[in-house]
């Protein structure tokens, strides 16, 4: 949201769990966010709405942004899948990327599934987890999350009953004292390159 606002990029929030998965044929670009469910489950309903609603915008040929779960969802739409890792991801992590417009982080990332790279996509990079982000024409799909603040990781992590046993919270913040300054910048540089390929 910071990024829209601050180039002036019209947009439309649609809150899913509230109202209807709208038609998403005539958008110039979606961006689809992350949740606390699975991409790849049918509960609540919204979920595979939301899933057949990107699957409907990539058919018509509309930019698809999918950042976590809604990486997922994209891998989903466009033929891939979602599995459930053996160990979540859950901090700042560094990931390796072959892309100089998805930089290497550390991100932060908060999943307990991972999605899998569509038949015909590029995988862009890769965290100890599995992939960590793809390309397939104008869609980009990331497991990990450029858009939360320092702000809102801490307040997942104190909100999470599911956090993994092990998972040491106080340090995981002091992670994100030390990396989320860094994170806020390259996710300009992520976020700049993907937009700057839309049509005008």
């Amino acid at each position: 949201g910071e990024f829209l606002a601050e180039h002036h990029i019209a947009h439309r929030v649609h809150p899913v769990w509230e109202e209807p998965v709208p038609d998403l044929s005539d958008a110039r670009f979606v961006v689809s966010l992350g949740s606390e469910f699975s991409a790849g489950g049918q509960d609540p309903g919204w979920v595979p709405a939301e899933v057949e609603a990107l699957r409907g915008a990539v058919g018509a040929g509309v930019p698809v942004l999918g950042l976590c779960f809604g990486g997922q969802a994209l891998a989903l739409a466009l033929g891939g899948g979602v599995h459930r890792t053996e160990v979540p991801e859950i901090g700042w992590v560094a990931i390796e990327s072959d892309d100089p417009d998805v930089p290497p982080g550390p991100w932060a990332q908060f999943h307990y599934d991972i999605l899998e790279v569509p038949a015909g996509a590029q995988e862009l990079a890769r965290s100890p987890g599995g992939p960590a982000a793809f390309r397939a024409g104008p869609h980009l799909g990331v497991q990990f999350h450029p858009e939360v603040t320092l702000e809102q990781m801490n307040a997942w992590l104190q909100l999470d009953p599911l956090l993994p046993a092990g998972l040491d919270r106080e340090a995981t913040i002091r992670d994100g004292e030390r990396y989320a300054p860094g994170a806020a910048e390259h996710s300009k540089r992520l976020f700049g390159a993907w937009f700057a390929r839309l049509d005008p």
